[in-house]
């Protein structure tokens, strides 16, 4: 089946037509004598077009002999510069694709002979697929089928991502992204590890950028690349706003009925998610706040499993748990120009969210017909986070040459409280345990920019420091099975210094941007003593991270470029957790503080050509990566149960395809349709779990092609009325020790404008046919689980936006 998607992707591909938009630049220099050097004021500069001679713009030199002219397109051009007692002097230019800004430097007019140049001159353009082709950008207005969600909803509908079974998302087959707030990092999305994606609303979202190869620019963490997440901002003159509410009901019906004995699940499930966003801006002061509150229930795990040992016991359970989430996020701050070259900004962003859960677990034999065990719980976890942020950006008389210094602060508290009673044949036992982390995370940065005669060149530094101290506390219960010896406490201390530069040169036909940046990372894990199994632990290193990109401009619609960068991903606190969960008692999940990072290589080929009506992206990419880092189960002698721990599990390799298209079929109807194939490849490794007590796993070389199918089809009514249709088709693909089965699914959505513009009313669904389910296949030693988890994946909403 997934043979036939691809040859009618791929033949639909070829058969479109395509096209581009262009963008706007500034153009600069300064004028000055020959003879003396003295800058020369009121010169008359004019950019005309080559083909015509017709005036493109015009601008005289201020007194310090500067010019400068904004607004230009990319194209041929012919710059003029007069001035009464000095020789004309004119300059070739033609249009570019990289800086907004270009600098041409210090031009000299004398009475001798004119003198003829080249310089460059760049443009932007708003595709999906920038220029470059090192990132694709997504307006979530245009996401009609996922509006009133969460970010990690509306990502599922984005090219070249997936989501997980414990909700994150993969970037071509990989969970490795960083994820960034208005390119910065934060509680909210995570340090280390992507989190909390599934509570963020996507009402708080203008658009996401992702970024498949970050420059230097960039922290090295992530191999899979980048998902910058942007935060709606205002900057109307004057008091504006936008307000709105959306609300659906999910699980209208169930995929799978429960097994016996336990308690129902969450079904229909409300959802509420109301939004404001204010903005004032007179003068020289720009308020902006954006706040928005999400409430839902959800059956957010509903997984039926099978275990099967070699010693022929057989164990068949289902993971229910039904979910409660109170989420609340505001971003607020200010804007103060204080005069032209120089502004402040002074912000926050505050999110608290609080989870419910109630989980059942029954275990059964074979036959369903004997109860062995059942395994309650309830979950009261508040995650509460603030960052504090203060950026100055100083503009100088050269246009395009910016410092950007920031300082960020964020405090980060998990309090997760859990009440587990253990239902057995002779006893029932009710346990607690206990958990805190307060996370410190502090960063300067200092980013400048200066524009070339052909480029620009960027270079800054940046400092870390981040601290979490934790605290788990178990109190047992009758004949309890939690490990009082594996509690306590331990503090992870990170501290990361980094420099980097990037150049960017480009001419009529080809581009160049190099970067490099080298980090020390310092990490240390300290446990405590007692601790049944694991000690304290670290690791240090200096690295270098470079990044190179080539580009070949055949001609203005058609654009070959070639990427190499090299990555690391560094475990994160929760990874090396020593402390087992037992929201499971018999798959349990533990860190491991001898975990090291992962270092990946990267190389990507893309071409992009561009039409009147759309464009088409294609990529072809490999990532080596060492040290892989994933989760290994193992079992211990004389025990059923299952520890997941992560490990370092050697050399894998992922190569693939990517095609996107880009197309307005008529002034009616469009589609982005696109298309990834891939090949994981995990080599043989040996490694050995600690905890409790030593088990090792070895696993030979393991290969499958995979991939993912997504099309997106917009109809564009009369009287502003827009639908949507997403189809997406997830391939089979591979996990250290097994397998992930295919799945699919339908949305669909669609919005009017009402109230001359003002008012939007939109409704939606999610999974429209129930087909959603996650199915997977683990072999490990000892044992041989299947399972699928019907969690919920149909939801349908309704909602109203108002602008004032």
């Amino acid at each position: 089946m997934s043979k036939i998607y691809c040859y009618l992707l791929f033949h639909f591909l070829y058969a479109a037509t395509l096209n581009a938009q262009t963008g706007k630049i500034t153009l600069s220099g300064i004028i000055t004598d020959k003879t003396n050097k003295a800058p020369l004021p009121f010169v008359n500069v004019l950019l005309k077009n080559e083909k015509d001679s017709s005036l493109a713009s015009g601008t005289i030199t201020n007194e310090q002999g500067r010019f400068s002219m904004d607004g230009i397109s990319g194209g041929n051009y012919l710059l003029e510069l007069s001035h009464s007692g000095y020789q004309r002097f004119f300059l070739k230019v033609f249009g570019g694709t990289l800086s907004s800004f270009l600098d041409l430097g210090n031009i000299e007019l004398s009475p001798d002979a004119a003198m003829l140049g080249e310089v460059v001159i760049t443009s932007k353009q708003p595709d999906d697929v920038s220029n470059k082709m090192d990132k694709k950008t997504f307006s979530l207005t245009d996401n009609i089928s996922q509006s009133g969600g969460s970010v990690l909803q509306a990502l599922r509908n984005l090219p070249g991502i997936t989501t997980t079974q414990d909700g994150k998302v993969q970037l071509r087959g990989s969970d490795r992204v960083v994820v960034l707030i208005d390119g910065k990092q934060t509680a909210l999305t995570g340090f280390g590890n992507q989190s909390g994606l599934d509570n963020i609303p996507a009402s708080a979202i203008e658009k996401i950028e992702i970024i498949n190869n970050p420059s230097a620019k960039y922290d090295a963490n992530g191999n899979a690349g980048i998902i910058n997440i942007i935060y709606k901002k205002s900057r109307k003159e004057g008091f504006n706003g936008k307000a709105g509410v959306t609300t659906g009901l999910g699980a209208l019906w169930e995929k799978k009925s429960n097994l016996p004995g336990i308690r129902p699940q969450y079904g229909p499930t409300p959802k509420l998610n109301p939004s404001l966003a204010l903005n004032y801006s007179k003068n020289k002061v720009n308020v902006f706040f954006q706040g928005d509150g999400l409430y839902m229930k959800t059956l957010n795990r509903n997984e039926f499993a099978e275990r099967i040992y070699d010693n022929g016991e057989n164990i068949r359970q289902q993971v229910q748990r039904n979910r409660i989430t109170t989420d609340a996020t505001v971003k607020t701050g200010i804007d103060w120009h204080m005069d032209e070259r120089n502004t402040f900004t002074v912000s926050g962003l505050y999110s608290r969210e609080r989870v419910l859960d109630d989980g059942d677990i029954p275990y059964f034999n074979a036959e369903l017909s004997d109860r062995k065990r059942l395994w309650q719980f309830h979950e009261d976890e508040v995650n509460s986070a603030i960052t504090a942020m203060v950026d100055w950006q100083h503009k100088f008389k050269q246009p395009g040459r910016v410092l950007n210094v920031g300082f960020n602060y964020t405090f980060h508290r998990e309090d997760e409280k859990y009440f587990l009673t253990d239902h057995m044949p002779g006893y029932t036992g009710k346990d607690t345990f206990m958990l805190i982390a307060d996370q410190h995370v502090s960063d300067l940065n200092v980013d400048y920019i200066r524009p070339l005669k052909h480029g620009r060149l960027e270079t800054g530094v940046k400092f870390r420091k981040r601290y979490i101290p934790t605290n788990m506390q178990f109190f047992p219960g009758v004949h309890s099975p939690l490990d009082l010896n594996a509690a306590g406490w331990a503090n992870y201390a990170e501290t990361i210094p980094a420099l980097y530069g990037n150049y960017v040169y480009e001419n009529r036909n080809f581009e160049l941007e190099a970067g490099l940046r080298i980090e020390y990372v310092h990490v240390q894990y300290t446990v405590n003593p007692d601790h049944n199994t694991y000690t304290s632990d670290g690791y240090h290193y200096t690295q270098p991270f470079p990044n190179l990109r080539l580009g070949y401009k055949i001609d203005e619609h058609n654009k070959i470029s070639f990427f190499y960068n090299r990555r690391a991903d560094r475990p994160d606190e929760g990874d090396i957790r020593i402390f087992p969960k037992y929201d499971e008692p018999e798959v349990l999940k533990v860190g491991n503080p001898a975990l090291r990072p992962q270092f990946t290589n990267s190389f990507e080929l893309g071409y992009k050509t561009t039409g009147e009506k759309g464009y088409l992206y294609g990529a072809l990419y490999r990532r080596m990566t060492k040290s892989t880092i994933t989760r290994i189960g193992t079992i211990v002698p004389g025990s059923t149960i299952i520890y997941n721990i992560y490990q370092n599990a050697g050399r894998s390799y992922n190569s693939g395809i990517e095609l996107v298209l880009q197309q307005d079929i008529t002034g009616w109807f469009s589609i982005n349709a696109n298309g990834n194939i891939y090949q994981n490849i995990i080599n043989a490794f040996t490694v050995e779990n600690k905890y409790p007590a030593p088990s090792a796993y070895a696993a030979g070389k393991e290969k499958m092609i995979s991939g993912n199918l997504k099309l997106n089809v917009l109809f564009h009514l009369p009287r502003q009325t827009e639908i949507q249709l997403t189809g997406i088709y997830l391939a089979k693909d591979i996990v250290p020790q097994g397998k992930v089965g295919s799945r699919f699914s339908i949305d669909a959505g669609a919005k009017k404008q009402i109230q001359k513009g003002k008012g939007e009313f939109f409704l939606n669904a999610t999974d429209i046919f129930n087909t959603m389910r996650i199915q997977r296949e683990i072999a490990g030693n000892g044992f041989h689980l299947t399972s699928t988890d019907y969690y919920e994946t149909q939801v349908f909403r309704i909602g109203y936006n108002y602008k004032f």
